[in-house]
């Protein structure tokens, strides 16, 4: 349904994106993931038509969503510095929403607005940054659009919030499902959302698989140091503290020693190791 074939996209002369190539199903909750500068923005910006790759094609519903209303309606893209005109209160931005979306569910909004206490004749642009951001999230919901692309959808929400909005996303995609990706830091907390993980670092896509194999992915391994030097040139992190050290690892370069201990490797974790520059993280700083 989407397909990205070497995406690149280049801003002021540095690439952003560097031959992004993917192919994403319908009906799928898929976690963009990445550090900081990674291009997980300007990939969601590409898919939703906002901008065009410098080179590459990308393709959704087999048309180009670049300046397409078709895609225009059949899209909902949610990031924090999305705006609305500036003299609408909620209640007109929900009017207007209703005349533009096939799909727009005008009691759902009203009732989750009611729910996190955001008036109806509130402006907009006057909430704080967590009610915005609850806004727009519960905005991109109500929309019930085919492709919902979220770009950091719980920026600035207190904690309880986060959690109201993250069982919306799952209730609304269980009853109406769609294809939803959710590009977030908060990897812990949308694990039990996601089902396809498309890991992106340096404007390349280093993983893209379903959940269960990057729940599979890495282990860790702890013993004596000499024990785990053979698997050091394979390390995807290393640390050593007193007389015990700890390696990183692919599962399969493991070859099952019974001396050494085992321990499973968090998907936030495995991500993190993937993406890092070196195989000490922070500790190799103070070295």
């Amino acid at each position: 349904m989407i397909r990205c074939e070497n995406i690149v996209k280049k801003y002021r002369g540095k690439e952003v994106l560097k031959g992004v190539s993917c192919h994403l199903d319908e009906h799928k909750i898929i976690g963009l993931i990445g550090r900081n500068g990674a291009g997980k923005s300007t990939l969601l910006n590409i898919l939703a038509g906002h901008i065009k790759p410098t080179a590459g094609k990308v393709s959704i519903y087999n048309s180009n969503p670049f300046n397409s209303i078709t895609a225009a309606t059949n899209t909902i893209f949610i990031e924090e510095g999305m705006t609305f005109a500036q003299n609408d209160n909620i209640a007109q931005i929900l009017k207007t929403a209703r005349r533009f979306y096939l799909n727009w569910q005008q009691e759902l909004a009203e009732k989750l607005l009611q729910y996190v206490g955001i008036h109806l004749n509130s402006s907009h642009q006057n909430l704080s940054k967590g009610q915005r951001s609850t806004f727009n999230l519960i905005y991109g919901l109500a929309t019930r659009c085919a492709i919902t692309l979220l770009d950091e959808p719980m920026n600035g929400m207190d904690e309880a919030v986060r959690a109201d909005m993250y069982r919306a996303i799952l209730k609304e995609y269980i009853a109406y499902p769609r294809t939803i990706i959710i590009s977030s830091h908060h990897l812990k907390e949308i694990e039990h959302l996601i089902e396809e993980i498309l890991l992106i670092h340096n404007g390349q896509v280093v993983f893209h698989e379903e959940l269960e194999k990057m729940q599979q992915y890495a282990v860790q391994l702890v013993g004596q140091p000499e024990q785990l030097e053979p698997y050091r040139n394979h390390a995807l992190f290393v640390k050593q503290e007193g007389l015990l050290a700890e390696v990183v690892i692919e599962r399969k370069y493991f070859d099952g020693q019974s001396t050494i201990q085992v321990q499973p490797v968090s998907v936030s974790d495995a991500c993190r190791y993937m993406t890092a520059s070196t195989t000490g993280g922070i500790d190799d700083v103070f070295q």
